[in-house]
Formats: C-alpha cells, structure tokens, sequence
C-alpha cells in the first residue's frame, strides 16, 4: 500500500509549501527513467528538425515549437543541449504510465483537494553537466493564470533522476512563500521579466537548497517561489516535473483530459 500524506506531512506541506519524500522510486526504476528521457530527447530533436517546427528566441534563449511541444534548449547562442520538453509523457511510454503511478497520484488527490486528478503538464527538465543553465526566482502561477481558473490548484511533485545538490544545480524553494500569494514580476528589460518574482517582494533568506538522493520526489505548491542555479559539476541533474488539476479538465498545452488512473 503507497501511503498518502500523514496528516503531520500535510501539515507541513501547509507551512511550508514543499515536501520531500526521499527514495520513493528504487534505483532501478530511476533507470528506466533516464532511458526514457534519452529516448525522448532524441525524438523532441527530430521533431524540431522538421520544417515545420517554429523556432523564436527569448531573452537569449532559443524555443522551438510542433506538435503543441515546446522545446527549451540551453542559453548559450547556437546550444545543442536540451534544458526543457513540455509536455513529455506523450513522448515516453514510462512517462505516460508515471502520470498515474500511485506514489504520485494518492498525495495529489489530497493537495489539489479532489477524490481523483487529471494532468495539467508534465515537463523534462535537464541540466547537463558544466553547461546546465540556472531559472530566476519566479511562481509557476502567473505562467498559467490565463489558462486556469483555479491556477491554485495545480500543485507539482518532481521526480529526481540522478542526485541532486548545491554543485549541480539543485532546486532551490523559498520556504513559506506560498502564503504570500501571486507576487509581482520583475521591471527591466528582459522579455519575459514580468514572469520572473520581483526579489523585492519576498524574503529569500528563507530559501532551502533541495538537495536529495536519486529516486526522491519534491512536491510544492505553484505559488512557492523557487529557482535553481547553473550545474557547475561534472554530474547531471535531469527530472520529470509533473503538475496535477481536478479530474476531467484539459492539459495546457494539447488540451486533452488525461485522467490519472491508480490500479
């Protein structure tokens, strides 16, 4: 039997606005997982290869579009190294069945406060090793207001694929800042500031360095302020960030339902 959230962890969760669960996936596990993510960069390549894809830069950093999937790559000019696919549970069959796994899905249904869930999105993050790029403070709210009316209810659990610590560029989440609400955007120059938390408006003294073995899950709140720094290691550091929504509503970027099932 998974176990859902004690009521102490619930607790906490409620104070703090993150929680962890350390080794919940088994090594072998985590390496199905690192194969699928292999897999599903070669394919989100070849999909942005096609000419049909649409490649655009912000601040820097450069997008390619198709198929409703967008891919990140890395900041620097003309990079090769992937940082983001979102969504990818479509491009993985592990992917799609890890959407309903019980060790996500029973903790979900009762931070989202709902008997059962459907995905919002679910996206691979990578940080490959010495060119592995940081993420500014932000909330992930104001990335989806405009697409849900309940964007408070899209809580996300990260599943950790390798070791993550200070040296390879491990999440950082800024502890109780949920309870401050949707805080302002940044004012400069940047093209995407407005999405990034004006570091005015909270107290980042209050921030936890995430640091936690492979096979580790992160769940935290949308409105948590969180960030990360470059990977300056020799290590990777790869996980699939996956975000949960009442059941029977549409994902974000494909706008299908994909009810998760626990058996």
């Amino acid at each position: 039997m998974i176990p859902e959230f004690s009521n102490t962890e619930l607790e906490a969760y409620k104070q703090d606005g993150f929680l962890i669960r350390e080794r919940a996936f088994l090594p072998h596990e985590i390496a199905v997982l690192r194969t699928a993510a292999d897999l599903a960069v070669q394919k989100a390549l070849a999909m942005v290869a096609d000419a049909g894809a649409k490649r655009y830069v912000l601040d820097g950093k450069e997008f390619a579009d198709i198929d409703h999937t967008t891919v990140q790559f890395e900041h620097h000019q003309g990079a090769a190294e992937i940082r983001v696919i979102e969504p990818v549970h479509d491009l993985h069959e592990e992917f799609a069945s890890l959407v309903h796994d019980p060790r996500l899905v029973r903790p979900m249904c009762q931070l989202v406060g709902s008997a059962q869930v459907a995905l919002w999105t679910a996206k691979l993050n990578l940080k490959s090793p010495k060119v592995g790029s940081g993420f500014a403070w932000h909330q992930d709210t104001p990335y989806w207001v405009h697409d849900c009316d309940e964007a408070e209810r899209l809580p996300n659990v990260m599943v950790n694929f390798d070791d993550s610590s200070m040296s390879n560029g491990c999440l950082h989440i800024v502890k109780g800042s949920h309870k401050l609400g949707m805080l302002p955007g940044c004012n400069d120059e940047r093209q995407l500031a407005g999405f990034y938390t004006d570091p005015a408006s909270f107290d980042a003294g209050a921030q936890v360095p995430i640091e936690v073995p492979s096979g580790s899950l992160v769940f935290f709140d949308p409105l948590a302020v969180h960030g990360s720094r470059p990977n300056n290691s020799s290590m990777q550091r790869r996980g699939i960030i996956l975000t949960y929504q009442p059941a029977d509503r549409p994902t974000l970027k494909k706008k299908d339902v994909v009810n998760a099932v626990v058996h």
